[in-house]
């Protein structure tokens, strides 16, 4: 196991922006696009942290499990893994990973009870799907999370009041609802967070930023790209999430 990011597979393993939207053959073949791959990939991150708010596991489960799913993408198709069962699969994984377990038949009852008309599965079909997710994760299940990180940037900024906290932890965790935890550093990733909250909290943290010696063009971007997934949520409706559902045969 890694002792730290730099020696992780995580980081072996960061990807391009455009090397995480390609879209699979098969799913292609079904009339995905890649507006339509990211909106099941964020319609899925939705239900897993909606899901865990039921069986009420830690926010860093949740982040893993995220994680684990949108790498399955990189690698597999939507039409041979089921978003749905993928995202219960990746949560469970991601429990026993996080060392927060919990029981798998608890998570077919929620469901059901969530998405009464809709979940199909039950938990040999769970137990099923995490062998494959495992397989498709290469095994490599250890997640560097920017929330380390962020505290003790907090700290070390004089920015640790429960205003700041609250407000940044807040913008780190809608940044599982995008790509960024399989292309950035996730220090870097909480760079961008305090940086923004920093700039709508009217903290000056120039001097600091520059004592830290980080490029800061590119915790820049990676704000931009945080502001900019800011202003598409305002477009995202039910009709588009269920017209990319629908080229999958799938209802959201």
């Amino acid at each position: 196991m890694a002792a730290n990011f730099w020696e992780s597979s995580q980081y072996k393993q960061l990807l391009d922006q455009e090397e995480v939207d390609v879209v699979q053959p098969l799913d292609k073949e079904r009339g995905i696009s890649v507006e339509d791959f990211k909106l099941i990939k964020f319609h899925m991150s939705n239900h897993i942290m909606k899901l865990a708010q039921h069986i009420k596991v830690r926010q860093r489960v949740v982040a893993t499990a995220i994680t684990y799913m949108r790498r399955v993408y990189t690698k597999k198709s939507m039409v041979e893994f089921e978003p749905r069962l993928v995202a219960i699969a990746c949560l469970y994984l991601a429990s026993k990973a996080e060392e927060s377990i919990v029981q798998a038949r608890n998570l077919v009852f929620y469901s059901k009870r969530l998405y009464p008309d809709d979940y199909k599965y039950e938990l040999k079909d769970i137990l099923g799907m995490e062998m494959r997710v495992l397989e498709a994760l290469d095994y490599y299940l250890v997640v560097f999370h920017p929330y380390r990180s962020l505290s003790d940037f907090l700290q070390d900024a004089a920015l640790n009041d429960v205003n700041m906290n609250q407000f940044t932890w807040g913008i780190v965790n809608d940044t599982y609802k995008m790509d960024l935890i399989l292309v950035h550093p996730p220090y870097r990733i909480a760079l961008a967070c305090i940086y923004i909250a920093s700039v709508q909290r009217e903290k000056d943290i120039t001097a600091w930023l520059q004592d830290l010696n980080e490029d800061m063009n590119l915790v820049k971007n990676i704000a931009m790209e945080i502001l900019d997934f800011y202003e598409n949520y305002r477009t995202i409706t039910d009709e588009k999430v269920s017209s990319a559902f629908s080229k999958l045969a799938l209802k959201p």
